[in-house]
């Protein structure tokens, strides 16, 4: 949730799952600069970042930011600081931790090879099964806020396998860790993003306990993924505070063991961080008309409509309701060579749980073969 160069090819090991830079509204303005034929595949070109304000590279002593984090959190948050310095004290530097954070990023796979790892038959399967025995309550969202049922269950699918696999570390001791010993490569070119990440994490854990303050959460004890993102769609602190919403009128935001307060979670996500579009079209398969060049623009905002990408060669597949309908071209490297899809504001949304557009087309074509409908080649 969340968060980053590369995608996140393993969700559990990935922070961003369900958060990022907080920004609901307004969407980002877009950059109309292509990617340069040479900069790579398309799809390893990491979505554009907005500028953000310089940071202190300058060392503090664990001990000593420790000490500021406790001052800073109890008057930020108005919690007893006796209280954070005792859940800290429970709290262990883990070294798996470190290392999962440290490993080198794998390389980035093609769509291909991507693809596999997450629509498998059993997966289809499990999310027909799983959206059959949760009918009731996920058309009751569905109804609620538009966002269909087989897409939040595709969500679940990707993120934990039904549920299945939700982490098994403990958020307080990942949160910890990341938060005060980030890994350093020693690299002077990555000091900056290890640092920003570091503080990341750090605001994280202030919202760890902001979290337990007001949903009454015993954060010694909630189980998640190694960079403490929790529940079944994986939210990480700043996202269950802010998107998590209580489905079942119980007077909780339960991400653990409500399915109601889940899937209402996961849907508000959406409508609240990616401006999902009740009834809009996720994405369409199109062409690339001959003599035309490849567009890769640097992030996945819909900012063309789909007469403005017909000029630039790109033709629908199947029909689009409004020509007026804004996209972007989203490239992928498939195992017969490119191939080209229209994504529409929907798709944009999915991309705000996961900034990875093959992410997002995970997330769509297994909700899509969750419903039933046949699947292009990959």
């Amino acid at each position: 949730m969340i968060r980053r160069a590369l995608v996140c090819c393993l969700t559990l090991g990935m922070v961003a799952c369900a958060t990022q830079p907080k920004s609901p509204a307004p969407l980002p303005a877009p950059a109309e600069t292509p990617v340069k034929p040479n900069a790579g595949p398309a799809e390893a070109v990491p979505e554009a970042q907005a500028s953000l304000p310089p940071v202190d590279l300058t060392p503090v002593p664990f001990e000593t930011a420790r000490a500021n984090f406790v001052r800073d959190t109890a008057a930020k948050y108005r919690i007893d600081p006796a209280y954070i310095e005792a859940t800290l004290a429970q709290a262990q530097i883990r070294e798996p931790i470190i290392a999962a954070m440290s490993r080198p990023a794998e390389r980035v796979k093609p769509w291909n090879e991507y693809r596999p790892m997450f629509i498998t038959q059993a997966r289809i399967d499990g999310g027909r099964a799983f959206l059959a025995q949760h009918r009731d309550e996920l058309m009751r969202v569905q109804e609620r806020t538009g966002v269909p049922a087989e897409v939040i269950v595709s969500i679940i699918g990707v993120e934990t396998s039904y549920g299945r696999n939700t982490g098994n570390h403990r958020v307080l001791d990942a949160l910890y860790t990341l938060a005060f010993k980030y890994p350093r490569s020693g690299d002077p070119a990555k000091l900056e993003r290890e640092v920003r990440r570091e503080l990341f994490f750090r605001d994280e854990l202030a919202k760890l306990f902001e979290l337990s303050a007001l949903e009454k959460l015993d954060i010694t004890s909630l189980k998640g993924s190694y960079a403490g993102a929790m529940g079944m769609g994986q939210f990480m602190p700043s996202s269950y505070l802010d998107f998590a919403v209580d489905g079942n009128g119980d007077g909780r935001r339960d991400l653990f063991n409500s399915y109601d307060d889940v899937f209402s979670s996961i849907a508000n996500y959406f409508v609240k961080k990616g401006g999902w579009v009740r009834g809009g079209t996720v994405a369409v398969p199109a062409t690339l008309q001959a003599g035309f060049e490849e567009f890769n623009p640097t992030d996945w905002t819909p900012t063309y409509t789909v007469t403005e990408l017909a000029a630039r060669g790109y033709q629908p597949i199947t029909p689009v309701r409004a020509v007026n309908a804004k996209a972007t071209p989203v490239t992928l490297e498939g195992s017969d060579g490119k191939q080209y899809w229209l994504g529409f504001q929907n798709y944009y949304a999915i991309t705000r749980y996961n900034i990875s557009k093959m992410y997002a087309m995970a997330v769509f074509q297994l909700s899509q073969a969750i419903a039933g409908k046949e699947l292009p080649p990959a």
